[in-house]
């Protein structure tokens, strides 16, 4: 099955041996996110402005592949504090209403630039 590298200037550029998505078959993986700006500068505030961000970045990166948050069939949270979970749940809600994705949250000792949040998706791209 043949793989094609997402890229867009509409969210921040990866910073290593990555791309900011793959889109493989009907699926597309996307690299985690953090609360950074386009532009690379660090997105300042609480959890949930921070959650904020990186959900908007995702939803840049998957209109990227032809998809968007609609289509998100599975999520992976990645939390510095899990006594944030509830804040950054409230975010995420407003972004997931209808049929919300599949999800695992989990708090790990540290997060790129010691953000407080890094989230990555897994969605479908084209008809099903």
């Amino acid at each position: 099955m043949p793989k094609e590298a997402i890229r867009t200037d509409a969210a921040p550029a990866a910073v290593g041996p990555y791309s900011q998505a793959i889109r493989a078959g009907q699926f597309v993986f996307t690299a985690g996110q953090i609360p950074l700006h386009p532009d690379g500068t660090l997105h300042e505030g609480d959890i949930q402005a921070q959650t904020r961000q990186v959900l908007n970045n995702l939803a840049a990166v998957l209109k990227a592949a032809g998809t968007g948050l609609d289509r998100v069939v599975k999520c992976t949270c990645f939390l510095a504090d899990m006594n944030d979970f509830a804040a950054m749940n409230e975010v995420y809600s407003e972004y997931f209403e209808d049929t919300p994705p599949a999800r695992s949250a989990v708090e790990v000792a540290r997060l790129p630039k010691d953000v407080g949040i890094e989230i990555e998706a897994v969605a479908l791209v084209g008809g099903g």
